[in-house]
């Protein structure tokens, strides 16, 4: 593999011109330049990333760790994170953490040691708990996305859940609806907990009784949808509205519905939250809250350049604001 040396060498110029020509730091002659572009040609001479990366003291590489999830939101916000690197210059590798906080150590440890320059944080595991992250290394540049440590010293990107679990119930509500039931996700979750406050809000604005009975928590996925319900169901008499705390769950509690012979919206009105993009999909299309999973997973990446470039030390939480999708998963009561 040639060196920079050799190019030098073949062009009959030093490695410092051959430095400025590659790197455009200085006026070198034409002439010279044309050498030199020969020589790398020539020698397939491809500049070293870990050398300059050394020399310059940054890599152009973020980490990002996130929660391995069958709910495509984790990949729709991964794929905005992706873009915005790519339009900025920037790699990235992406760590799962299987929902391990050894794991999550591990990744870390393995991502500081190849020098990233910040780090995204996308993991649920660690949410509520209080440690450091940076015990065993030096701290760099951190944002924290809608899911993450709430107490975490860093730069934070939220979802404002607790509007958007009132939005979903205030439509059911107008929709004729009073008897409104809840299925929410872990409620040692922060989003959970927002979700399930807004629609408390909702409830207690229209006056309408909170029937403990109907609200159940549950995992924010397919399965812990279908196993809310069954407890719902178990319980007697349906409410005939439900707010499900995210699509996945939503998706679950549609199936298990069918299976019981229920029919939505006929029989029960769903609203969903999330607005992933199998929601519009299915059968009916789902209402759902919808959340800006492009630009959460792109104001990271800026929020995290931002911290870089200016070198600020305080830090900022920036909400992203929800908004009410509607589709054919809600009867309108008279």
């Amino acid at each position: 593999m040639a060196t920079i040396k050799d190019v030098a060498k073949h062009a009959g110029v030093s490695t410092s011109t051959v430095s400025h020509v590659l790197n455009k730091t200085r006026f070198v002659s034409e002439d010279i330049s044309v050498r030199v572009q020969a020589a790398v040609k020539e020698l397939n001479y491809a500049p070293s990333a870990l050398a300059r990366s050394l020399k310059v003291n940054h890599t152009r590489t973020f980490g990002m760790l996130v929660t391995t999830s069958t709910n495509p939101f984790f990949g729709e916000v991964v794929k905005g994170v992706e873009r915005r690197c790519y339009q900025q210059g920037y790699n990235l590798i992406l760590c799962n953490t299987e929902g391990d906080v050894e794991r999550m150590h591990s990744n870390l440890d393995t991502l500081l040691q190849k020098r990233v320059d910040g780090l995204l944080l996308m993991c649920s595991e660690v949410e509520g708990k209080e440690f450091d992250l940076f015990t065993r290394h030096q701290p760099v540049p951190t944002v924290v996305m809608d899911w993450g440590p709430i107490d975490f010293p860093s730069d934070k990107i939220q979802d404002n859940s607790h509007h958007g679990g009132y939005l979903a119930t205030r439509h059911l509500i107008e929709q004729g609806h009073k008897k409104i039931g809840c299925l929410t996700g872990p409620l040692d979750k922060l989003p959970a907990q927002q979700r399930l406050s807004g629609f408390v809000q909702a409830m207690e604005e229209a006056g309408l009784e909170i029937n403990k009975d109907w609200i159940v928590s549950g995992s924010f996925e397919c399965e812990g949808g279908e196993i809310a319900f069954n407890k719902l169901y178990e319980r007697g008499p349906l409410p005939t509205a439900l707010f499900v705390c995210n699509d996945m769950m939503a998706m679950g509690v549609i199936n298990t519905a069918h299976k019981k012979g229920l029919s939505v919206p006929e029989d029960l009105s769903i609203v969903g939250y999330d607005d992933i993009k199998l929601a519009k999909y299915i059968t009916p299309s789902l209402t759902t809250i919808h959340q800006p999973k492009h630009r959460l997973g792109q104001q990271a990446v800026d929020t995290l350049l931002d911290k870089i470039q200016s070198k600020r030390e305080s830090n900022q939480v920036i909400q992203l604001e929800p908004t009410l999708v509607e589709r054919d998963s809600v009867k309108q009561l008279q």
